[in-house]
C-alpha cells in the first residue's frame, strides 16, 4: 500500500468515523516514517487491531503482544494474525515479564489513560535495555488549534473541557514534562517531532462538530463514542467490511479538501504550534 492511499484506506476502515479516519491517516503516516525495529512489539492500546493492520501494511510484519482494557476491543483483536497473544488488562498492570520487548508503540493511547505514571512505569519494566519506545500524543498545542464553539453565547473554556469530556482525554504534556516523566522510569527521549498543525486540526474539529459531536449531544453528553458506535452497530460493521474504494477515495478527497495535508512523507510542525506529538526514544 502507498503512503498516498493512506486517507482512502482510513476513510474506507472507518466510514462512521470521518474525523477518526482523517486524523489518524495523517498520524499513521508520520509513524510510519519512523524507524520501528524487528524483534517483539507491545502493542499498548491496541483496540480493535485494525489501526495497526493499516501501520504494518505501511511498514512490513511485526511481530506483536496487544494489551487493552476493553475486552470487546481485545476479542476483535484476536482475529488477526500478527498478534501473538492479546492481553484485556489496565496499561499499569501488564501481565509480561520484565525486558521482554524489544519496542513499545503506542498510537493515540496515553491521553486516554488516567494512570499514566504507572503505565510509563510499565513500558520502563517491559523494555529490554536499547528497546525502543514510539508514543503519538495530542500535545499543549491542540488546545490552542481548535476554533472553538460556534455559539455566540459559549465560552471557550467550556467549549475545550466539554470535548476533552467526549474524547476522554486527561494529559496534554509537552516535550519537557514527558522527557522528565520518561526518566523517572529508565527511559530517554530521543525525538519530539510535531503533527497536525492549526488547519489540519480544524477540518477534523469540523469533520468531528457534525459527525460524532451531534451524535454525542444526542446521547446527553454521557455515552462514550465507542459506546454510541456499538449501540447503531458501527463498530461490528467496521470489523466485518469496510467502505468500498470506488467510494473512499471520492470521500477522502472530499475531507481534506481545501487544507494541505501532508501527503507522502510527512511534514512536521513546529512542536510550539503543533496539535500532536511523537514521543520516540529508548530503555536506558
Amino acid at each position: 500500500m502507498s503512503k498516498l492511499d493512506l486517507f482512502s484506506t482510513f476513510t474506507s476502515a472507518y466510514p462512521a468515523q470521518p474525523a477518526t479516519a482523517f486524523w489518524r491517516a495523517i498520524e499513521i503516516g508520520a509513524l510510519a516514517s519512523r524507524n520501528i525495529p524487528h524483534g517483539l512489539g507491545l502493542d499498548l492500546g491496541c483496540g480493535d487491531g485494525q489501526l495497526t493492520e493499516i501501520l504494518l501494511d505501511q511498514i512490513g510484519p511485526r511481530r506483536l503482544v496487544g494489551i487493552d482494557l476493553d475486552p470487546l476491543e481485545t476479542e476483535a483483536a484476536q482475529r488477526f494474525p500478527f498478534y501473538e497473544r492479546v492481553d484485556t488488562c489496565s496499561a499499569d498492570a501488564i501481565p509480561e515479564a520484565d525486558a521482554s520487548f524489544d519496542f513499545v508503540v503506542s498510537n493515540s493511547v496515553l491521553e486516554h489513560i488516567p494512570p499514566l505514571e504507572g503505565t510509563i512505569a510499565e513500558v520502563g519494566r517491559l523494555l529490554k535495555s536499547g528497546g525502543r519506545f514510539f508514543f503519538t500524543v495530542p500535545g499543549p498545542g491542540f488546545h490552542d488549534n481548535l476554533a472553538g464553539t460556534l455559539s455566540p453565547w459559549g465560552d471557550r473554556a467550556s467549549y475545550l473541557h466539554a470535548l476533552d469530556k467526549r474524547l476522554a482525554h486527561f494529559h496534554y504534556l509537552s516535550p519537557a514534562e514527558w522527557a522528565e516523566m520518561l526518566g523517572r522510569h529508565g527511559l530517554a527521549l530521543d525525538v519530539c517531532l510535531g503533527y497536525l498543525d492549526l488547519r489540519e486540526t480544524r477540518r477534523w474539529e469540523t469533520l468531528s462538530r457534525f459527525t460524532g459531536g451531534l451524535l454525542y449531544s444526542a446521547f446527553g453528553n454521557s455515552a462514550r463514542p465507542i459506546e454510541i458506535q456499538r449501540k447503531f452497530g458501527a463498530r461490528a460493521l467496521q470489523n466485518g467490511a469496510s467502505l468500498p474504494a470506488a467510494l473512499a477515495t471520492p470521500l477522502a478527497r472530499l475531507m481534506r479538501a481545501g487544507v494541505d495535508v501532508a501527503i507522502g512523507e510527512p511534514r512536521w510542525t513546529p512542536v510550539d504550534i503543533a496539535s500532536c506529538l511523537l514521543i520516540e526514544g529508548h530503555r536506558e
